[in-house]
């Protein structure tokens, strides 16, 4: 799967195979997956507490606190993409 995603960032997978990837909704960046279900997570914990302030001693929510963290980090030093 890895070797799928370097060949295609060096645009040496053939356009046939990510054709056939993307019919079955391959992901080809593993960041940007994380980072959107980070982003669902802190929406549906908005909902259901009316903010973003994710507690440090949340045990429920402990890849969410480290992430709401370093977004606010990223803000911080203006390197936020």
């Amino acid at each position: 799967v890895s070797t799928q995603r370097v060949s295609c960032k060096k645009n040496t997978l053939r356009s046939d195979r990510i054709q056939q990837l993307n019919s079955i909704d391959f992901v080809w960046d593993l960041c940007d997956l994380s980072w959107n279900e980070h982003f669902k997570q802190l929406c549906a914990f908005k909902t259901k507490n009316g903010h973003c302030i994710v507690s440090q001693n949340d045990a429920q929510n402990t890849s969410l606190v480290e992430w709401v963290r370093q977004q606010r980090v990223l803000y911080k030093k203006k390197t936020l993409s």
